[in-house]
Parts: C-alpha cells; structure tokens; sequence
C-alpha cells in the first residue's frame, strides 16, 4: 500500500482533521485534561467500534460520554448498571395490549439499547448473564427479540464505563464481549494542575457548556473517510507481529512469553488496530498512519484480549508490561529497517 493519500482524499483528510481539532475544543470545557481519554475515546468512534472506560468512580467518565453524545450529535440513551438489572431491562420487552374493542395483541417497547450512542454505566455492577445481553448488539448492531430481528440507531456505539475489579459488587466481564471493545480506555487520577483547574471551574457560578459539532450522517462520514486512509506496508506487518507475537503457543509467538500468557489477541485485535492506527494519525495531524501508532494503541487495544498466566501472576508481572515489551521490539524493528 502507499504511505501517502491520493490527491483526492487529501482535501477530505484535512478537512476531517480541522474538524476533529473543533470537537476537541468543544470537550474540553466539560472534560478538562485528560486528552488521552478524550483522544481514544474518540479513535472509538472514528473507528466505528465501541470503547470501555475504566477507573475509579468521580474521575469523570460518566461525564466524558455525556459530553461526547453532545459534540458528535448523537441521540444517547444511559443505563445505570445494578446486579438486580435484567436483559429485558436494556433490550425492551413485549406487552400484551387490549385495545378499545377487546382485541388483545402484543407491542413491543424499546429498551434505552435503541440509540446512537448507549452510555452503559459501571457496566460490571451487573451480572455476567445481563451485560451478555449487549453481545448481540455491540457485534451486529441489531437484537434478536421474539424471533425478530431489530435494528438499532446508526451509527451505534456503546462507551462503557467499569469500576476496578478489586472494589465489591463487581463482576469480571466475559472475555467475549471484552473483545468487542474495540479499545480499553484507563481513567487515571488528573495531576495537579488539571485538578485545579477542574476546581475552579466546577465549582464556580457557571460551568463549561459542550456544543454540538458533528452530526450523526458526518460520522458516518468520517467513519468510511478512516477506512480509505492508506496504511503503508511497513505498518501492516507491525499490526500483525504485534498481533501474532502475543498468542502463546503458536509458531510466531514471541519465546520470552512462553509461561506469562493465557491466551492471546485474536483477529479482531488486529482489525482494531488496523482502525484506530488510522485514526490515531488524523488526530495527530498526520495523513498517515506510521509504526509510533501501534506501539501508542497497543496497550489500548491489547489489554483487555488477554490474560497472564498463574505463573506470570505469581512473578508479579503486569499486562501492561508485557504488552510495551513487544511492542518495543517490533516497532523498533520496523524503525530501524526504515
């Protein structure tokens, strides 16, 4: 593939980009610092794909998808996720009606998944049987209710947000609705800088107000602009070295992981990264993807598709640093051979 956009794209790229720095602009007085956050929750989107906000409760995150529905324009439903919450509580259910002349018939209710952009909070509160209940949706965006097939809003996102696994009453999410998050998004605390200015500026007579910049058939857009983006060759190769050197077991994985994995990264990890590489760049001010973008996205896109070992848990080994290992040595890789 070319490492540079036809004549074609290039005006439509650019435009993109000058639009992206506007709805940045328009976040940041609701959701102050942070701009990883706010940058890979909006490669998700970009990305057509879904994202999972993980942190500790009061660090924004609930505020951040709210924001985010408001500058991308797009109509939003929340559900506060609780362990009583049932599958017919997000999906809808059908009714049996009696109208004016006797006749019974059933009609069917949306539940609040019939949206744009579904803010599912503390989505692990709930248990595994409920938050199973968005597999169908997240992959196919449509469910399957009664037999029938119902389609939901376009575009469609779910921008989750997840408590700490050590706090109580949560439960661990099952691996395969992770892998249909197209990115992990961690929400540290804000240094000291940024908290003062989230201080002063919640706390005063007025409060930052989001506007709207994006409209949803603009995302749409922008969606399909991501997906032509060249990638160079070089870069492709790193996605799936990347990819491939973290599934144990196998003949490309990587020696020194032998016992500090479980299990790996699948092909959706690697179409992930393909996408958001793309979109990472164009939020960048690049025209172009380049194998910086990988390294940047792997820790997002990779952790939660894999799992250490017991042993690699005994070692006291983290995920993450797994991750930067291999990605340090592909990326590097490729660098050098450019």
């Amino acid at each position: 593939m070319t490492d540079r956009p036809s004549d074609t794209l290039l005006p439509a790229i650019e435009a993109l980009g000058a639009r992206l720095e506007e709805a940045r602009g328009a976040i940041q007085p609701r959701f102050i610092g942070q701009e990883q956050v706010v940058d890979l929750s909006l490669i998700a989107l970009l990305s057509g794909g879904h994202a999972l906000l993980v942190g500790l409760p009061g660090l924004g995150k609930t505020r951040l998808v709210d924001t985010l529905a408001t500058v991308m324009g797009l109509a939003s439903n929340r559900i506060q996720f609780t362990p009583d919450l049932m599958p017919a509580d997000i999906l809808g259910s059908e009714v049996l009606e009696t109208d004016a002349e006797g006749r019974r018939s059933f009609r069917f209710i949306e539940g609040p998944v019939f949206c744009q952009l579904l803010m599912a909070d503390e989505i692990n509160r709930a248990s595994p049987r409920t938050q199973s209940a968005l597999l169908q949706a997240m992959q196919e965006r449509e469910v399957t209710i009664a037999g029938q097939h119902r389609p939901l809003g376009v575009p469609f996102h779910v921008l989750a947000t997840q408590n700490p696994l050590e706090q109580e009453g949560t439960y661990p999410l099952p691996e395969a609705q992770l892998d249909r998050f197209l990115v992990q998004v961690d929400v540290d605390y804000p240094d000291r800088d940024t908290e003062r200015a989230i201080l002063l500026a919640t706390t005063g007579s007025e409060e930052g107000a989001a506007r709207q910049v994006f409209t949803p058939e603009a995302l749409i857009e922008a969606q399909a602009l991501i997906r032509r983006m060249p990638v160079g060759d070089s870069v492709v190769s790193a996605i799936l070295d990347l990819v491939r050197a973290c599934r144990p077991g196998t003949a490309e994985a990587d020696p020194s992981l032998a016992d500090s994995l479980s299990w790996g990264p699948g092909p959706r990890a690697a179409q992930a990264l393909m996408l958001a590489v793309r979109a990472r760049a164009l939020l960048t001010g690049r025209l172009a993807p380049s194998a910086e973008d990988v390294a940047a996205l792997a820790r997002p896109v990779l952790t939660h598709r894999m799992a250490l070992s017991f042993a690699a848990r005994a070692r006291g080994e983290q995920l993450s640093d797994v991750i930067d290992r291999v990605a340090g040595r592909v990326t590097g890789t490729i660098e050098e051979a450019a």
